[in-house]
C-alpha cells in the first residue's frame, strides 16, 4: 500500500487509487469515478513495471522455493517495510504526516470504494498500517493476518517474513535500485496521461 500511494504522486484520488488496485477487478472504471480508475489503472502499471525490472526481479528470486509463487506479493510487502523504515530518505515530511493525509484522502473517497476497500481502508486507519510497516514484527503480522483474509485457498505465506529476515540487506539494496526507477516509470506514465 505505502509504495503504491507514494508512486501514485500527489493527487489524492491517484493515491486512494494506487491503493484500491488490488480491490478492483476487470476493466475499468469498474463502477469508479473517473479519476480513481485512472490510480487503478497506474497501480497496474506499477505492478506491471515491477514483474520485469530487474531489482524486482532478484528480489523475487531471494524467495524460498517453497514460497515462490507468492514472492511477488511478499516482495510488495517488503518494499513497504523498507519505504517506511527509511522513510526519511523517501518521503516528505513524516511518515506519521504523510499517513494521515492518505486516511484523510480515503475519507473524502469512501463513498466511491468498494465494499471490500472500504473495509480495508477502516482498519487501515483504526491500526495504522501505514506507519506499523517501520516495524518489522508488524510486517510480519500483515503476513500472516493476509495468510488468513486475502487469500482464499491454502497457501504458503505463513512466516513469509523470514524470508525477509534470511537477507535483509540483499533486499533493501534491491529496493535502493528500484524506487529511483519506479518513480520516474510513474511520472512518466502520470505525464502521459494529463
Amino acid at each position: 500500500f505505502l509504495a503504491h500511494a507514494l508512486l501514485a504522486g500527489d493527487e489524492p484520488a491517484d493515491r486512494i487509487g494506487g491503493l484500491l488496485g488490488d480491490f478492483v477487478k476487470g476493466p475499468l472504471p469498474a463502477g469508479l469515478p473517473p479519476a480513481l480508475a485512472d490510480g487503478v489503472a497506474l497501480h497496474r502499471a506499477i505492478d506491471g513495471y515491477a514483474e520485469t525490472h530487474p531489482a524486482f526481479v532478484r528480489s523475487r528470486q531471494r524467495i524460498s522455493a517453497a514460497r515462490r509463487r507468492v514472492g511477488g506479493v511478499l516482495v510488495d510487502i517488503f518494499y513497504d517495510h523498507l519505504l517506511a523504515r527509511d522513510w526519511g530518505q523517501h518521503g516528505d515530511g513524516t511518515l506519521a504526516h504523510y499517513s494521515a493525509q492518505i486516511y484523510a484522502s480515503l475519507e473524502c473517497f469512501l463513498d466511491d470504494l468498494p465494499a471490500a476497500a472500504r473495509e480495508v481502508a477502516a482498519l487501515m486507519q483504526r491500526h495504522d498500517w501505514l506507519g506499523s510497516y517501520r516495524d518489522v514484527g508488524a510486517v510480519g503480522r500483515v503476513i500472516e493476518r493476509m495468510a488468513v483474509h486475502r487469500m482464499r485457498r491454502a497457501n504458503p505465506l505463513p512466516g513469509g517474513i523470514d524470508e525477509f529476515l534470511a537477507d535483509p540487506a540483499g533486499f533493501a539494496a534491491d529496493f535502493a535500485a528500484f524506487l529511483p526507477d519506479a518513480r520516474a516509470f510513474a511520472a512518466g506514465w502520470r505525464a502521459q496521461r494529463r
